[in-house]
């Protein structure tokens, strides 16, 4: 998941995603299906069920950007929150009930029969995957390529502040949070004395907190705001880390559990809705696969992997206090990323962006391209045009920018020169396709500084060298 995160979403993002993801489900359906025969004619070993398991997480690493990025395509815009909490809901649930139908299968049957109804439920996702007629994409530019898609993935959150603020929030959260999975099965065992089935009753329990919390997360949301919901999620998490470490009663501990499963669903569905609907449709797979993969994960193998050691050396009690303490810590310096408002942009492609009039027709990889706007400014509103065109400046180096720079020509103070860079003749047409309705706004807003009648004039220079 980890190592494919990027290049997954930059697939996700160039190719069409329901090809995609037919081809990873056509490739686990091939994998599960070898796990079961192998196992069935007893020819497995510890080598080729890791390298198979491996082969299995490839296609799940490959589709993943694709399903976390389809969602808004499958709703309306208003009920993405639910939708994302109904998805996050069935994660939790699938944890819960996974575990203990495979090993009830497996008692039945034996492993094969669990790999191969694993490959049965493939089948169906390619039979769900092939009668959804998705929207064809409007572009009659080529595809990007991989790597270009990689780099402006990175560029995009580097410069999105909304999408930073949410990937702060997230491993600000995460870090500590992942004690709780990777220590719950340590203290059933060793504080309360517990067993499997004492294990699989208290995943039920944060399973049972989670699909109440997502039936009540609507109007929870409409009354108290998600940020306020993300910080009663995080000090009611804290509070059920310290019940789990310091309480030996099992009763309590389920009680405690349940309130950790409503806290956990809360604070993740309101990360991922602010997380996606924080990036345009363009970008969506590339930036889903930095916060849910690269953050997401990364944090909760880096986590557990921490809270493991620590509990090793300080013992599980303390540990979990000290998960519950950071989860607090991290609320209070994290607070002022909010996460509210972000349902509110509007993110649709403006298309306000007139095709460049030229004379000398480019080919598609020709660049770099400068592109120079020559606005002329009042000089008693400058520093209010300055301060207009910071929000210029970053949607332009968002959507594809290499270099963005503002000059005043000293000689005619009124002369402002806004330039930017692009990688290429075709990565500048994309960027007219990228440009958002809240882009078009903050532009609109910068121009109104333009004192002529004439709208400020637009250059395209390509970059020219010697032939050798």
């Amino acid at each position: 998941m980890f190592l494919l995160a990027l290049p997954a979403g930059a697939l996700a993002d160039i190719i069409d995603k329901r090809k995609l993801l037919i081809a990873a489900q056509f490739w686990m359906l091939a994998v599960a299906l070898s796990l079961g025969a192998i196992t069935y004619y007893g020819i497995g070993t510890a080598g080729s069920l890791l390298l198979l398991t491996f082969l299995l997480n490839l296609g799940a690493a490959i589709s993943m950007p694709a399903w976390q990025s389809i969602t808004p395509q499958l709703v309306p815009r208003a009920e993405l929150p639910q939708a994302l909490a109904l998805n996050s809901m069935g994660i939790n649930i699938s944890r819960t009930i996974g575990p203990a139908l495979g090993g009830y299968i497996i008692s039945l049957f034996g492993p094969y029969m669990a790999f191969a109804l694993n490959a049965v439920s493939f089948s169906l996702v390619i039979v769900i995957l092939y009668r959804w007629n998705q929207a064809p994409k409007e572009s009659t530019l080529p595809a990007e390529a991989l790597f270009s898609a990689m780099r402006l993935g990175l560029r995009f959150t580097r410069h999105s502040e909304e999408l930073r603020s949410v990937i702060i929030r997230t491993a600000a959260f995460i870090i500590p949070a992942s004690a709780l999975w990777a220590l719950l099965p340590l203290a059933t065992k060793k504080l309360l004395g517990g067993g499997s089935s004492d294990y699989g009753i208290l995943l039920t329990c944060i399973g049972a907190g989670a699909v109440l919390s997502a039936t009540l997360l609507p109007r929870l949301k409409n009354k108290f705001g998600v940020d306020f919901l993300v910080a009663a999620g995080i000090v009611l998490l804290a509070a059920g880390f310290i019940v789990l470490g310091y309480v030996p009663i099992f009763g309590w501990v389920c009680v405690g559990m349940f309130v950790a499963g409503m806290a956990w669903l809360t604070i993740l569905s309101s990360l991922n809705v602010a997380a996606q609907t924080s990036v345009p449709s363009w970008v969506r797979a590339r930036a889903m696969a930095i916060y849910f993969m690269l953050v997401f994960f990364g944090c909760m193998a880096g986590g557990s992997l921490f809270w493991g050691a620590l509990a090793n050396t300080i013992e599980i009690p303390m540990a979990l206090l000290v998960a519950a303490v950071s989860l607090i810590i991290g609320l209070a310096t994290t607070y002022r990323h909010r996460l509210s408002g972000r349902e509110e942009l509007n993110l649709a492609p403006s298309m306000h962006w007139p095709a460049p009039a030229v004379n000398l027709e480019p080919e598609h990889d020709d660049g770099p391209v400068l592109v120079t706007i020559e606005h002329i400014i009042d000089p008693i509103h400058s520093e209010q045009f300055v301060e207009a065109m910071e929000g210029v400046r970053k949607g332009r180096l968002r959507d594809g920018a290499l270099q963005w720079g503002l000059f005043q020509d000293l000689e005619n103070p009124q002369r402002f020169v806004e330039n930017f860079i692009v990688e290429s003749w075709t990565e500048h047409l994309r960027q007219h396709e990228r440009v958002t309705e809240e882009d078009r706004m903050i532009q609109e807003a910068a121009r109104r500084f333009h004192i002529e009648s004439t709208p400020p004039t637009v250059s395209h220079l390509i970059y020219r060298t010697l032939k050798k």
